[in-house]
């Protein structure tokens, strides 16, 4: 994985990591297995659940369908953000993060749910939850929960942790709140480039179907990118939809991880 940068902003810690494979080493001999958007659905439909998720104006087993997410948000950059998006009738997952800026920021958190999007949670301050004790991971996560649900009247039912670490114990701590894990399977690195036409280029190069897109709205390249990637996979059929739309008729499981 490559280690966190520090951005020019005093206490802002980030990462964008490559993305992780279906089953992803983390340390020693664990291994991390994921679920798809695919195998949700089926298992729902198998299953004939009366507890189904939302579908939203899409049927993903049946639409080409593609998840925008964006981390470590809302910042400075999220107004522009959210006019795009608003625009091109566009929904996205924003997994945004406490400390400096949900807490900077309420009245966008606010606007991304008030708009469609799903509000998720990238923990409290973006500390790595594997590297830390149990109980200081747990309030990583809590402390999200009820500034979210502060705002918007709900708790998010999503997380991703930062640079996608995750372990049972991780799962565990998610599980009793509630959160289901997600991670990604496109990148742009857009933390290592202010290029918005590089950034374009790798979303682009990397998208299929049932695709979780991983971009950052703090990076100042990133946002003017978010044009042409909604553009051109528009015309490639694509139909962009919030991850628990993704997954419909399925939900996600909490303590459990998605890609």
């Amino acid at each position: 994985m490559p280690a966190i940068r520090k951005m020019n902003n005093p206490g802002k810690w980030f990462l964008g990591a490559a993305a992780l494979a279906a089953t992803v080493a983390l340390s020693g001999c664990t291994k991390l297995d994921t679920v798809s958007p695919s195998t949700v659905r089926k298992d729902a439909a198998d299953a004939k659940a009366k507890d189904q998720g939302a579908f939203g104006t899409v049927d993903c087993r049946k639409a080409k369908c593609i998840a925008l997410t964006f981390d470590a948000g809302p910042s400075e950059n999220t107004p522009r953000l959210l006019k795009i998006l608003k625009k091109e009738k566009v929904p996205a997952t924003f997994f945004t993060l406490g400390k400096n800026h949900i807490v900077k920021y309420p009245e966008l958190v606010k606007q991304m749910d008030r708009e469609g999007h799903e509000v998720a949670s990238h923990t409290w301050s973006h500390k790595i939850l594997t590297k830390i004790k149990p109980a200081e991971a747990r309030e990583e996560l809590e402390r999200p929960n009820k500034a979210i649900e502060k705002l918007i009247g709900k708790k998010p039912t999503l997380m991703r942790p930062p640079q996608g670490r995750t372990n049972d114990t991780i799962n565990k701590i998610s599980r009793d709140l509630g959160l289901a894990e997600i991670l990604w399977t496109v990148t742009a690195k857009d933390y290592t480039t202010n290029d918005s036409a590089l950034i374009q280029k790798r979303v682009l190069e990397q998208s299929s179907r049932d695709g979780i897109i991983l971009l950052h709205d703090i990076y100042k390249g990133t946002v003017p990118a978010v044009p042409g990637i909604i553009s051109e996979l528009k015309k490639r059929g694509y139909v962009f939809v919030t991850v628990p739309q993704l997954l419909a008729p399925g939900k996600a499981e909490p303590g459990k991880v998605y890609r």
